[in-house]
């Protein structure tokens, strides 16, 4: 998974785990929240990048 990211993938990885950490180390309750909402987007930012090349063709 990560070779697929490349670079900036990775910083961006990097910065987001940095940045759910720095809010669990105030509440854990709310990093939780934040975690699940990122995977959530996650999903469905991958759900709609799937659907759209699928409908050219690509995937």
């Amino acid at each position: 998974m990560l070779k697929n990211l490349g670079p900036l993938g990775i910083a961006g990885l990097v910065i987001v785990l940095a940045g759910i950490a720095l809010i669990a180390s105030e509440s854990l309750l709310i990093a939780a929240g934040m975690a699940m909402v990122l995977g959530g987007l996650g999903l469905v930012v991958k759900a709609l990048v799937s659907g759209l090349l699928q409908s050219f063709g690509m995937f």
